[in-house]
Protein backbone atom coordinates (compact mmCIF):
# COMPACT_ATOMS: atom_id res chain seq x y z
CA UNK A 1 0.00 0.00 0.00
CA UNK A 2 1.17 3.54 -0.61
CA UNK A 3 0.76 5.80 2.05
CA UNK A 4 0.35 9.15 -0.68
CA UNK A 5 -2.01 7.28 -2.48
CA UNK A 6 -4.31 6.49 0.26
CA UNK A 7 -4.51 10.01 1.82
CA UNK A 8 -5.48 11.27 -1.61
CA UNK A 9 -8.18 9.09 -2.21
CA UNK A 10 -9.19 9.71 1.26
CA UNK A 11 -9.38 13.36 1.07
CA UNK A 12 -11.31 13.12 -2.60
CA UNK A 13 -13.48 10.68 -1.02
CA UNK A 14 -14.57 13.23 1.12
CA UNK A 15 -14.46 16.12 -1.19
CA UNK A 16 -17.03 13.66 -3.49
CA UNK A 17 -19.33 13.96 -0.48
CA UNK A 18 -19.30 17.53 0.07
CA UNK A 19 -20.57 17.48 -3.09
CA UNK A 20 -24.09 16.10 -1.58
CA UNK A 21 -24.69 19.15 0.42
CA UNK A 22 -23.54 20.89 -2.41
CA UNK A 23 -25.68 19.56 -4.78
CA UNK A 24 -28.57 20.19 -2.00
CA UNK A 25 -28.29 23.83 -2.04
CA UNK A 26 -27.52 24.27 -5.92
CA UNK A 27 -31.24 22.41 -6.69
CA UNK A 28 -32.73 23.94 -3.69
CA UNK A 29 -31.99 27.39 -4.61
CA UNK A 30 -33.50 26.75 -8.18
CA UNK A 31 -36.64 25.86 -6.54
CA UNK A 32 -39.42 28.26 -4.73
CA UNK A 33 -39.33 28.89 -1.64
CA UNK A 34 -41.70 26.53 -0.12
CA UNK A 35 -39.74 23.58 -1.65
CA UNK A 36 -36.34 24.59 -0.10
CA UNK A 37 -36.40 22.05 3.26
CA UNK A 38 -37.67 19.31 0.66
CA UNK A 39 -35.28 19.55 -2.27
CA UNK A 40 -32.52 19.70 0.86
CA UNK A 41 -33.76 16.58 2.89
CA UNK A 42 -33.87 14.46 -0.09
CA UNK A 43 -30.76 14.76 -1.29
CA UNK A 44 -29.24 14.37 2.50
CA UNK A 45 -31.68 11.37 2.73
CA UNK A 46 -30.48 9.48 -0.55
CA UNK A 47 -27.47 9.67 0.43
CA UNK A 48 -28.04 8.01 3.63
CA UNK A 49 -30.34 5.34 1.91
CA UNK A 50 -27.18 4.64 -0.75
CA UNK A 51 -24.88 4.01 1.80
CA UNK A 52 -26.61 1.42 3.09
CA UNK A 53 -27.83 0.12 -0.38
CA UNK A 54 -23.88 0.03 -1.50
CA UNK A 55 -22.52 -1.62 1.57
CA UNK A 56 -25.57 -4.26 1.49
CA UNK A 57 -25.56 -5.48 -2.01
CA UNK A 58 -24.78 -2.69 -4.72
CA UNK A 59 -20.77 -2.54 -4.17
CA UNK A 60 -20.93 -6.55 -4.75
CA UNK A 61 -23.28 -5.94 -8.07
CA UNK A 62 -20.86 -3.34 -9.55
CA UNK A 63 -17.65 -4.61 -8.52
CA UNK A 64 -17.48 -8.15 -7.30
CA UNK A 65 -16.50 -10.65 -10.79
CA UNK A 66 -19.40 -11.22 -13.56
CA UNK A 67 -21.99 -13.76 -12.50
CA UNK A 68 -21.59 -14.93 -16.06
CA UNK A 69 -19.18 -14.77 -19.16
CA UNK A 70 -21.73 -11.65 -20.70
CA UNK A 71 -20.30 -8.89 -18.16
CA UNK A 72 -23.90 -8.14 -17.14
CA UNK A 73 -23.86 -7.68 -13.38
CA UNK A 74 -21.38 -8.71 -10.50
CA UNK A 75 -22.08 -11.63 -7.81
CA UNK A 76 -22.75 -11.56 -4.31
CA UNK A 77 -19.74 -12.09 -3.24
CA UNK A 78 -18.80 -9.03 -1.64
CA UNK A 79 -22.41 -8.36 -0.12
CA UNK A 80 -22.28 -6.91 3.51
CA UNK A 81 -18.44 -6.02 2.45
CA UNK A 82 -18.13 -10.18 2.61
CA UNK A 83 -14.11 -10.75 2.09
CA UNK A 84 -13.61 -7.03 1.83
CA UNK A 85 -11.98 -5.41 4.82
CA UNK A 86 -9.00 -2.59 5.42
CA UNK A 87 -6.09 -4.90 5.15
CA UNK A 88 -7.18 -6.08 1.62
CA UNK A 89 -6.25 -5.09 -1.39
CA UNK A 90 -7.72 -5.63 -4.62
CA UNK A 91 -5.10 -5.38 -7.54
CA UNK A 92 -7.71 -5.12 -10.26
CA UNK A 93 -9.35 -1.77 -9.41
CA UNK A 94 -6.74 0.04 -6.87
CA UNK A 95 -3.40 -1.76 -6.16
CA UNK A 96 -2.14 0.59 -4.13
CA UNK A 97 -5.33 1.19 -1.13
CA UNK A 98 -7.35 -0.80 0.89
CA UNK A 99 -10.56 -1.94 -0.78
CA UNK A 100 -12.21 -0.38 1.76
CA UNK A 101 -11.19 3.29 0.45
CA UNK A 102 -12.63 2.23 -2.57
CA UNK A 103 -15.27 0.79 -1.45
CA UNK A 104 -15.84 3.99 0.52
CA UNK A 105 -14.46 6.19 -2.81
CA UNK A 106 -17.26 4.27 -5.04
CA UNK A 107 -20.09 4.83 -2.59
CA UNK A 108 -19.68 8.75 -2.73
CA UNK A 109 -20.80 8.25 -6.98
CA UNK A 110 -23.45 5.97 -6.25
CA UNK A 111 -24.77 8.46 -3.86
CA UNK A 112 -24.87 11.66 -5.76
CA UNK A 113 -26.15 9.71 -8.96
CA UNK A 114 -29.67 9.30 -7.95
CA UNK A 115 -29.81 12.45 -6.15
CA UNK A 116 -29.48 14.14 -9.59
CA UNK A 117 -32.09 12.79 -10.54
CA UNK A 118 -34.50 14.74 -8.16
CA UNK A 119 -34.18 17.90 -10.35
CA UNK A 120 -36.71 16.67 -13.00
CA UNK A 121 -39.79 15.82 -10.60
CA UNK A 122 -38.99 18.53 -8.12
CA UNK A 123 -41.21 20.48 -6.72
CA UNK A 124 -44.25 17.22 -6.60
CA UNK A 125 -42.98 13.92 -6.00
CA UNK A 126 -44.25 12.13 -2.33
CA UNK A 127 -41.06 11.67 -0.23
CA UNK A 128 -42.15 7.81 0.10
CA UNK A 129 -41.84 7.21 -3.13
CA UNK A 130 -38.76 8.99 -3.66
CA UNK A 131 -37.38 6.48 -0.96
CA UNK A 132 -38.73 3.55 -2.79
CA UNK A 133 -37.19 4.63 -6.37
CA UNK A 134 -33.74 5.26 -4.87
CA UNK A 135 -33.54 1.46 -3.11
CA UNK A 136 -34.26 0.32 -6.73
CA UNK A 137 -33.09 2.76 -9.09
CA UNK A 138 -29.56 2.48 -7.23
CA UNK A 139 -29.71 -1.56 -7.27
CA UNK A 140 -30.95 -2.04 -11.19
CA UNK A 141 -29.78 0.99 -13.15
CA UNK A 142 -26.29 2.84 -11.99
CA UNK A 143 -24.84 -0.75 -10.36
CA UNK A 144 -25.93 -3.02 -13.54
CA UNK A 145 -24.14 0.22 -15.29
CA UNK A 146 -20.97 0.50 -13.52
CA UNK A 147 -20.42 -3.47 -13.79
CA UNK A 148 -20.77 -2.57 -17.73
CA UNK A 149 -18.55 0.40 -17.46
CA UNK A 150 -16.50 -0.47 -14.44
CA UNK A 151 -16.39 -3.33 -13.39
CA UNK A 152 -14.18 -6.76 -13.45
CA UNK A 153 -15.60 -8.58 -16.91
CA UNK A 154 -17.83 -5.76 -17.54
CA UNK A 155 -19.25 -6.09 -20.88
CA UNK A 156 -19.00 -2.45 -22.04
CA UNK A 157 -15.63 -1.92 -20.32
CA UNK A 158 -14.55 -5.50 -22.26
CA UNK A 159 -15.80 -3.95 -25.35
CA UNK A 160 -12.95 -0.82 -24.71
CA UNK A 161 -15.44 1.72 -24.07
CA UNK A 162 -13.31 4.28 -21.21
CA UNK A 163 -15.21 6.68 -18.65
CA UNK A 164 -12.45 8.01 -16.44
CA UNK A 165 -14.96 9.42 -13.94
CA UNK A 166 -18.83 8.77 -14.62
CA UNK A 167 -19.44 10.60 -17.28
CA UNK A 168 -21.32 7.55 -18.63
CA UNK A 169 -22.32 5.93 -15.36
CA UNK A 170 -23.25 8.94 -13.60
CA UNK A 171 -24.17 11.56 -16.03
CA UNK A 172 -26.02 9.64 -18.82
CA UNK A 173 -27.48 7.50 -16.32
CA UNK A 174 -28.75 10.03 -14.42
CA UNK A 175 -29.60 12.91 -17.32
CA UNK A 176 -31.69 10.40 -19.43
CA UNK A 177 -33.27 8.73 -16.51
CA UNK A 178 -34.44 12.54 -15.38
CA UNK A 179 -35.92 12.33 -19.18
CA UNK A 180 -37.79 9.30 -18.45
CA UNK A 181 -39.08 10.94 -15.00
CA UNK A 182 -40.23 14.16 -16.33
CA UNK A 183 -42.25 12.23 -19.07
CA UNK A 184 -43.78 9.84 -16.75
CA UNK A 185 -44.31 12.55 -13.55
CA UNK A 186 -46.07 15.30 -15.63
CA UNK A 187 -46.04 18.82 -15.27
CA UNK A 188 -46.29 20.92 -12.25
CA UNK A 189 -49.64 22.63 -11.47
CA UNK A 190 -49.77 25.80 -13.31
CA UNK A 191 -46.80 25.54 -15.85
CA UNK A 192 -47.13 27.96 -18.46
CA UNK A 193 -49.53 30.33 -16.93
CA UNK A 194 -47.63 31.25 -13.99
CA UNK A 195 -43.35 31.98 -13.48
CA UNK A 196 -41.67 30.02 -11.60
CA UNK A 197 -38.61 31.82 -10.30
CA UNK A 198 -35.91 30.38 -8.28
CA UNK A 199 -35.77 31.23 -4.34
CA UNK A 200 -32.17 32.14 -3.67
CA UNK A 201 -29.81 32.47 -6.11
CA UNK A 202 -26.89 32.73 -3.84
CA UNK A 203 -27.88 29.52 -3.09
CA UNK A 204 -27.31 28.54 -6.81
CA UNK A 205 -24.19 29.94 -7.12
CA UNK A 206 -23.31 28.71 -3.60
CA UNK A 207 -23.61 25.24 -4.54
CA UNK A 208 -22.31 25.48 -7.68
CA UNK A 209 -19.02 26.52 -6.18
CA UNK A 210 -19.05 23.66 -4.07
CA UNK A 211 -19.56 21.15 -6.80
CA UNK A 212 -16.88 22.75 -8.74
CA UNK A 213 -14.62 22.27 -5.56
CA UNK A 214 -15.31 18.67 -4.59
CA UNK A 215 -15.42 17.99 -8.45
CA UNK A 216 -11.73 17.80 -7.78
CA UNK A 217 -11.72 14.95 -5.70
CA UNK A 218 -14.79 13.61 -8.27
CA UNK A 219 -11.96 13.04 -11.09
CA UNK A 220 -8.66 13.53 -9.37
CA UNK A 221 -9.29 10.81 -7.25
CA UNK A 222 -10.46 8.49 -10.20
CA UNK A 223 -6.85 8.31 -10.79
CA UNK A 224 -6.48 5.99 -7.64
CA UNK A 225 -3.13 7.53 -6.45
CA UNK A 226 -1.11 10.52 -6.17
CA UNK A 227 0.02 10.90 -9.30
CA UNK A 228 0.36 13.00 -12.32
CA UNK A 229 -2.84 11.80 -14.02
CA UNK A 230 -4.83 13.00 -11.12
CA UNK A 231 -3.01 16.28 -11.30
CA UNK A 232 -4.08 16.23 -15.00
CA UNK A 233 -7.35 15.76 -14.58
CA UNK A 234 -7.59 18.32 -11.77
CA UNK A 235 -5.61 21.30 -14.66
CA UNK A 236 -8.10 19.70 -17.55
CA UNK A 237 -11.49 19.51 -14.64
CA UNK A 238 -10.82 23.36 -13.65
CA UNK A 239 -10.77 24.55 -17.61
CA UNK A 240 -13.51 23.08 -18.86
CA UNK A 241 -15.66 24.38 -15.99
CA UNK A 242 -14.63 27.52 -16.89
CA UNK A 243 -14.95 27.41 -20.42
CA UNK A 244 -18.65 26.34 -20.37
CA UNK A 245 -19.36 29.36 -17.81
CA UNK A 246 -17.72 31.70 -20.19
CA UNK A 247 -20.06 29.74 -23.26
CA UNK A 248 -22.87 29.36 -21.08
CA UNK A 249 -22.54 33.12 -19.96
CA UNK A 250 -22.43 34.10 -23.78
CA UNK A 251 -25.26 32.31 -25.13
CA UNK A 252 -27.25 33.91 -22.55
CA UNK A 253 -25.96 37.37 -23.51
CA UNK A 254 -26.23 37.03 -27.04
CA UNK A 255 -29.89 35.63 -26.78
CA UNK A 256 -31.64 37.50 -23.72
CA UNK A 257 -29.16 40.73 -23.81
CA UNK A 258 -27.94 40.20 -20.11
CA UNK A 259 -25.38 37.47 -18.63
CA UNK A 260 -27.66 35.55 -15.88
CA UNK A 261 -25.98 34.82 -12.85
CA UNK A 262 -27.86 31.14 -12.67
CA UNK A 263 -26.59 30.33 -16.01
CA UNK A 264 -22.95 31.05 -15.42
CA UNK A 265 -23.29 28.77 -12.22
CA UNK A 266 -25.25 26.03 -14.15
CA UNK A 267 -22.22 26.75 -16.96
CA UNK A 268 -20.00 25.54 -14.90
CA UNK A 269 -22.04 22.33 -13.66
CA UNK A 270 -22.21 21.61 -17.48
CA UNK A 271 -18.34 21.65 -18.23
CA UNK A 272 -17.81 19.59 -15.00
CA UNK A 273 -20.02 17.19 -16.31
CA UNK A 274 -18.30 17.12 -19.43
CA UNK A 275 -14.91 16.93 -18.86
CA UNK A 276 -15.76 13.64 -15.92
CA UNK A 277 -15.46 10.76 -18.74
CA UNK A 278 -12.26 12.35 -20.21
CA UNK A 279 -10.49 13.93 -17.27
CA UNK A 280 -7.48 11.16 -17.03
CA UNK A 281 -7.07 10.82 -21.24
CA UNK A 282 -6.91 14.65 -22.16
CA UNK A 283 -4.83 17.73 -22.38
CA UNK A 284 -5.60 21.22 -21.55
CA UNK A 285 -6.65 22.55 -25.39
CA UNK A 286 -9.18 19.46 -25.40
CA UNK A 287 -10.24 20.41 -22.30
CA UNK A 288 -10.81 23.94 -23.17
CA UNK A 289 -13.05 22.91 -26.39
CA UNK A 290 -15.01 20.01 -24.17
CA UNK A 291 -16.59 23.02 -21.79
CA UNK A 292 -16.77 25.76 -24.54
CA UNK A 293 -19.41 23.37 -26.44
CA UNK A 294 -20.87 21.65 -23.40
CA UNK A 295 -22.13 25.07 -22.44
CA UNK A 296 -23.26 26.13 -25.89
CA UNK A 297 -25.30 22.66 -26.04
CA UNK A 298 -26.59 22.35 -23.15
CA UNK A 299 -27.84 26.11 -23.05
CA UNK A 300 -29.49 25.71 -26.56
CA UNK A 301 -30.91 21.87 -25.40
CA UNK A 302 -32.34 24.02 -21.68
CA UNK A 303 -33.59 26.80 -23.72
CA UNK A 304 -35.72 24.58 -26.36
CA UNK A 305 -37.29 22.67 -23.75
CA UNK A 306 -38.26 25.47 -21.74
CA UNK A 307 -39.90 27.24 -25.09
CA UNK A 308 -41.88 24.68 -25.65
CA UNK A 309 -42.78 23.28 -22.35
CA UNK A 310 -43.00 19.81 -24.29
CA UNK A 311 -42.16 17.93 -20.64
CA UNK A 312 -41.01 19.38 -17.13
CA UNK A 313 -38.06 18.65 -16.70
CA UNK A 314 -38.55 20.95 -13.76
CA UNK A 315 -33.95 22.02 -12.45
CA UNK A 316 -33.13 20.69 -16.87
CA UNK A 317 -30.67 17.24 -15.37
CA UNK A 318 -31.51 16.39 -19.18
CA UNK A 319 -29.98 19.16 -20.86
CA UNK A 320 -26.90 19.82 -17.83
CA UNK A 321 -25.96 16.05 -17.07
CA UNK A 322 -27.42 14.22 -19.90
CA UNK A 323 -26.33 16.53 -23.06
CA UNK A 324 -22.97 17.29 -21.36
CA UNK A 325 -22.58 13.65 -20.56
CA UNK A 326 -23.58 12.18 -23.52
CA UNK A 327 -20.99 14.97 -25.76
CA UNK A 328 -18.31 14.33 -22.54
CA UNK A 329 -18.55 10.27 -23.35
CA UNK A 330 -18.28 10.97 -27.13
CA UNK A 331 -15.17 13.59 -26.89
CA UNK A 332 -13.16 11.36 -25.00
CA UNK A 333 -13.18 8.51 -27.99
CA UNK A 334 -12.30 12.11 -29.78
CA UNK A 335 -9.58 13.60 -27.34
CA UNK A 336 -8.32 10.81 -25.84
CA UNK A 337 -4.56 10.54 -26.03
CA UNK A 338 -2.19 8.04 -24.69
CA UNK A 339 0.53 10.88 -24.48
CA UNK A 340 -1.77 12.10 -21.45
CA UNK A 341 -1.98 8.61 -19.64
CA UNK A 342 -0.07 5.72 -20.95
CA UNK A 343 -2.48 3.12 -19.81
CA UNK A 344 -5.50 4.46 -21.73
CA UNK A 345 -6.07 4.86 -25.57
CA UNK A 346 -5.94 7.00 -28.28
CA UNK A 347 -9.30 8.17 -30.01
CA UNK A 348 -10.36 9.75 -33.64
CA UNK A 349 -8.06 12.60 -33.45
CA UNK A 350 -4.76 10.62 -32.34
CA UNK A 351 -5.30 7.92 -35.04
CA UNK A 352 -7.67 5.74 -33.51
CA UNK A 353 -10.98 5.75 -35.18
CA UNK A 354 -12.24 2.30 -33.43
CA UNK A 355 -12.18 4.65 -29.76
CA UNK A 356 -14.91 6.80 -31.09
CA UNK A 357 -17.31 3.74 -32.19
CA UNK A 358 -16.78 2.11 -28.36
CA UNK A 359 -17.73 5.57 -27.14
CA UNK A 360 -20.40 5.95 -29.07
CA UNK A 361 -21.92 2.50 -28.73
CA UNK A 362 -21.72 2.67 -24.95
CA UNK A 363 -23.39 5.76 -24.83
CA UNK A 364 -26.23 4.55 -26.61
CA UNK A 365 -26.56 1.04 -24.61
CA UNK A 366 -26.64 3.11 -21.44
CA UNK A 367 -29.15 5.96 -22.75
CA UNK A 368 -31.55 3.34 -23.89
CA UNK A 369 -30.90 1.18 -20.74
CA UNK A 370 -31.33 4.31 -18.27
CA UNK A 371 -34.82 5.90 -19.81
CA UNK A 372 -36.41 2.41 -21.02
CA UNK A 373 -35.48 1.14 -17.30
CA UNK A 374 -36.46 4.01 -15.05
CA UNK A 375 -39.36 4.84 -17.24
CA UNK A 376 -40.33 1.55 -16.38
CA UNK A 377 -39.54 1.23 -12.91
CA UNK A 378 -41.18 4.56 -12.08
CA UNK A 379 -44.73 3.09 -13.71
CA UNK A 380 -44.86 0.11 -11.29
CA UNK A 381 -43.56 2.21 -8.63
CA UNK A 382 -46.60 4.66 -8.99
CA UNK A 383 -48.71 1.58 -9.17
CA UNK A 384 -48.66 0.47 -5.29
CA UNK A 385 -46.82 4.35 -4.29
CA UNK A 386 -48.50 7.19 -5.82
CA UNK A 387 -45.42 9.05 -6.72
CA UNK A 388 -47.00 12.80 -7.04
CA UNK A 389 -48.52 14.82 -4.62
CA UNK A 390 -52.04 15.48 -4.64
CA UNK A 391 -52.74 18.88 -6.27
CA UNK A 392 -53.31 20.55 -2.99
CA UNK A 393 -50.36 18.98 -1.82
CA UNK A 394 -48.41 20.70 -4.18
CA UNK A 395 -50.41 24.20 -3.86
CA UNK A 396 -48.88 24.26 -0.38
CA UNK A 397 -45.57 22.94 -0.91
CA UNK A 398 -43.66 19.96 -0.37
CA UNK A 399 -42.11 21.26 3.06
CA UNK A 400 -45.61 21.57 4.66
CA UNK A 401 -47.34 18.62 2.79
CA UNK A 402 -44.51 16.06 3.61
CA UNK A 403 -42.36 17.58 6.15
CA UNK A 404 -44.14 19.86 8.14
CA UNK A 405 -41.26 22.41 8.16
CA UNK A 406 -40.98 26.13 6.34
CA UNK A 407 -37.96 27.11 5.27
CA UNK A 408 -37.91 30.49 6.98
CA UNK A 409 -39.91 31.35 10.33
CA UNK A 410 -42.54 33.74 9.46
CA UNK A 411 -40.73 36.74 11.79
CA UNK A 412 -37.26 36.29 9.07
Amino acid sequence: MSGADIAWVATSTALVMLMTPALAFFYGGLVRKKNLVSTLSQCLTIFAVVSLVWALWGYSISFAPSVTNFGFIGDLSKAGLNNVSPSTINTFYAPNIPEYLYFAFQLKFAAITPALIIGAFAERIKFRSLLIFTVLWSTLIYSPVAHWVWGQGGWLRSMGAIDFAGGTVVHITAGISALAAALVMGKRKDLGSKEFKPNNIPFVILGAGLLWFGWFGFNGGSALAANDIAVSALVVTNLSAAAAAISWMTVDWIIKGKPSGVGIAVGAVCGLVAITPASGYVGVPASIIIGLLAGVFSNLVASWRGSRLMFDDALDVFACHGVSGIWGSIAAGLFASSAINPSGPNGLFFGNPTQLVSQVEAVIVVAAFALLGSFVLLKIINKFSPLRVSPEEEERGLDQSQHGEDAYSEDT
